[in-house]
């Protein structure tokens, strides 16, 4: 048919899409447009009162709609209209039961999961490579516990995933645990076989929790992991905005209504964990990404999955670097990979990943993600164009010939092999009991022995290798100092270089 004016004129027959609508969204944009004067927070009174600079950096409008709970704009603990009708379009979107919005960052909906199935003294299984903040809702909950190791990737020199017959030999061994939570995907893009994991956990009827943080686009793209929810898990939170158009510590929470987990627990430790104050500014955020990815997902992803695949294949030719693809999944613990994230290794090059990252921002102006020892993490998503993918190649592509042209000798690959991970050290107490004891603090280099009252996060890998209850031993000891002396970082002791540490007194 020719597209005429006429012809665009004419009514469809098509009904409407309900994801078409971002309510929240469009209320506070009908509320933009009023002549209100206001007596409410926030006090910069729609921006009328914010420093001069920073209002013509960033705009009117924003603030305007950084609003309170008025009536018109609904209340996130209570919502009765648009808060509610957004969370319900979400829902239906990803496929569950129920939706919240996150306005504290995964953090605060990782926390929500331990504390919604974990009381005093219960125990909880999960993976060695959780983030942080699961141990933060450990802490909080007073739960125990009961650690998977996932496959430690030799070659990458970081955890891939659990296995299904980890889990299932875990459950076996410790039936009293309450739930399983997992990291699906990881950092790096590796899954788990999501839905195998789930089925056993139902069969031993375990709620499955998942920690999808760089998973809010799996379920809109057929090319993509399966999603936690479409896998059968119970309670699912992701990070909007670490890969979808969610701004910074938006982010969501779903539920599965299997029987599993009381919802009623989970609104009441919502209520508990996040702001009383919450930015409808992130909500807004939350709605319209919501939409994006309900119409318009599978094409922005295949962009993503495109330039994605182009940039690997590009790498792969460069001198001195290697950025896996499909032929690594079947691997132990590498079930499938999100093809979005390019884990390049620089193992080649004869500098550390994190000498990589600085060329790249500094001379090249190429800002990636993290950096390991031996690798550079760069995240894809809907919104880089190709030319991003050619600035960062080219830029791959001239440290390599600057690399090679100067002679620099290889050094990493004899570092690598000293990195391995030590075993996992025994728990004297736990986590809570720990945190909260009297405390002392000592040289590092004496602590072997000791029980921990901190969490140490090592970068590289990026997970907890010491929480609170632990035993300090030699291993650990010596590992964490090399991890420092090759370039890595320490997060979370009060004493990130390490040479104290608190423990119990």
């Amino acid at each position: 048919m020719i597209d005429t004016a006429e012809n665009q004129a004419m009514p469809t027959t098509e009904p409407f899409n309900p994801q078409a609508r971002a309510p929240f969204f469009e209320a506070l944009r009908d509320y933009l447009k009023k002549d209100m004067v206001a007596f409410h927070t926030p006090g910069h009174k729609y921006g009328q009162g914010i420093d001069p600079e920073f209002l013509e950096l960033v705009g009117q409008n924003m603030f305007k709609i950084d609003l309170c709970e008025l009536p018109e704009v609904d209340n996130l603990h209570d919502p009765e209209h648009v808060i509610k009708e957004a969370q319900e379009l979400a829902a239906a979107a990803y496929g569950a039961d129920y939706s919240f919005f996150l306005v504290n960052g995964s953090t605060c909906g990782n926390h929500t999961m331990v504390l919604s199935v974990c009381d005093p003294g219960d125990k909880i299984l999960i993976p060695r490579n959780c983030h942080k903040s699961v141990i933060g809702g450990i802490l909080l909950s007073g739960a125990i516990p009961v650690y998977l190791k996932p496959i430690w990737d030799k070659e990458y020199g970081f955890y891939d995933s659990i296995t299904p017959e980890e889990v299932e030999a875990s459950l076996e061994a410790h039936p009293d645990v309450k739930a399983l939570l997992v990291v699906n995907p990881t950092y790096y893009g590796v899954t788990c076989d999501i839905e195998a994991i789930a089925k056993i956990c139902h069969k031993y009827n375990k709620p499955l929790l998942v920690d999808e943080a760089h998973g809010p686009h799996l379920h809109f793209h057929s090319d993509l992991p399966i999603s936690a929810l479409d896998a059968g898990a119970d309670l699912v939170v992701q990070s909007t905005h670490k890969i979808i158009a969610g701004m910074t510590q938006a982010s969501m929470f779903h539920m599965r209504d299997t029987g599993h987990v009381d919802v009623q627990r989970v609104r009441k430790v919502l209520q508990i964990v996040q702001s009383t104050s919450p930015s409808y500014v992130l909500m807004a955020s939350l709605d319209t990404a919501r939409r994006q990815m309900a119409l318009h997902g599978q094409e922005l992803l295949s962009h993503a999955l495109e330039v994605s695949e182009w940039a690997r294949q590009e790498l792969n030719t460069i001198p001195g670097v290697h950025c896996f693809g499909k032929e690594r999944i079947g691997q132990p613990g590498i079930h499938n990979i999100d093809l979005t994230k390019l884990v390049v290794n620089v193992t080649g090059l004869g500098i550390s990943g994190f000498d990589v990252l600085d060329l790249l921002n500094e001379k090249y102006g190429v800002q990636s993600e993290m950096a390991t020892l031996t690798n550079v993490l760069a995240i894809v998503t809907f919104a880089n164009p190709r030319s991003d993918l050619e600035r960062l190649v080219n830029a791959f592509r001239a440290i390599s010939e600057e690399i090679h042209t100067k002679g620099i000798p290889q050094q990493v690959r004899p570092l690598l092999q000293t990195l391995d991970l030590p075993e996992l050290p025994k728990a004297s107490m736990t986590p809570r009991e720990a945190f909260y004891a009297k405390t002392e603090k000592i040289p590092f280099q004496e602590s072997v022995g000791r029980i921990c009252t901190e969490i140490v996060s090592p970068y590289p890998p990026g997970i907890p290798i010491l929480v609170p209850g632990e035993q300090i031993t030699r291993e650990l000891v010596d590992y964490l100092q090399q991890v420092y002396r090759y370039g890595g970082f320490i997060n979370g002791p009060e004493d990130i270089r390490l040479h104290t540490i608190k423990v119990v007194a």
